[in-house]
């Protein structure tokens, strides 16, 4: 995650899989070079230390050692997700009112789609889509 912070990955970056009550998923870059390049990058999992409950972030896995960019944050308890290795590394801790406002498109972008086509693609079809405008690393006083 702070790698892709560094490398300012996230502007411009969409939801595009939002499910009220459960999830904002995100984290496919919207330029299909950056997006291809990065999709080869695989992250090792974690062990599932903490629950996923509301406000903690987690990275998308479709089994083993399979996650890459892809992330979501959880609108309510999604605990069930614990037993399947969806490890949260982070949370929200302030502005889940912001995150509650992300626009609820359910599960209608085809996520192929935006790995070729990109923003281009998202901005044709899906205009209304919520979108990170910049993301910055703030040190902790924790």
């Amino acid at each position: 995650f702070r790698e892709m912070m560094e490398a300012d990955f996230f502007k411009g970056v969409r939801f595009f899989r939002v499910i009220s009550g459960f999830m904002a998923q995100f984290g496919i870059h919207g330029t299909p070079a950056k997006a291809a390049e990065w999709r080869q990058k695989r992250i090792t999992d974690d062990p599932v230390t903490q629950s996923n409950t509301r406000g903690m972030v987690s990275f998308a896995t479709s089994g083993a050692n399979s996650r890459t960019t892809q992330m979501f944050i959880n609108f309510g308890n999604n605990a069930n997700l614990d037993g399947m290795g969806f490890s949260p590394f982070a949370r929200v801790v302030e502005g889940m009112d912001v995150v509650d406002r992300i626009f609820k498109i359910g599960e209608r972008p085809n996520q192929g789609k935006i790995q070729s086509e990109g923003n281009k693609y998202l901005k044709s079809q899906f205009p209304q889509l919520t979108y990170i405008e910049s993301a910055e690393i703030v040190e902790s006083e924790l």
